[in-house]
């Protein structure tokens, strides 16, 4: 509320006149949870893609230790790094342009998430090529 020199006062409430959730609410949600499912499902295909790990027993009973990337499977882990970091690229963009508080969420996940994507892809162009 405002006082009389028309300044709000910091010991109340402002009121909340958001009646309903929007459509770009709506599609903010299912970029970021559609990014998160993505990145797990690159973390799994990282496993069976990244070279095996050179354990004293393997040695010792003289298995094969794959000591190379595969290339088909880097190349879906490349995609699904990419889908991942342009949604999560995309839902901040829809909060920035749709949230205008300083109470709304700032949404670190996602900058977590951008951030992680990016620097994967990088160590993944590196190692691989």
């Amino acid at each position: 509320m405002r006082d009389k020199s028309g300044e709000h006062n910091k010991g109340e409430r402002q009121v909340d006149r958001r009646k309903t959730t929007d459509v770009w609410s709506y599609i903010q949600t299912v970029l970021a949870v559609t990014s998160w499912l993505l990145f797990l499902i690159a973390l799994i295909m990282s496993y069976y893609a990244a070279p095996d790990k050179d354990y004293g027993v393997l040695r010792y009973y003289d298995v094969e230790i794959r000591q190379f990337w595969l290339t088909p499977l880097t190349g879906y882990l490349y995609i699904l790094l990419w889908l991942s970091a342009v949604g999560s690229y995309l839902a901040l963009m829809t909060d920035k342009y749709r949230s205008r508080r300083r109470s709304d969420n700032p949404h670190f996940n996602l900058m977590f998430l951008l951030a992680i994507n990016l620097f994967w892809l990088v160590y993944i162009l590196v190692k691989v090529h």
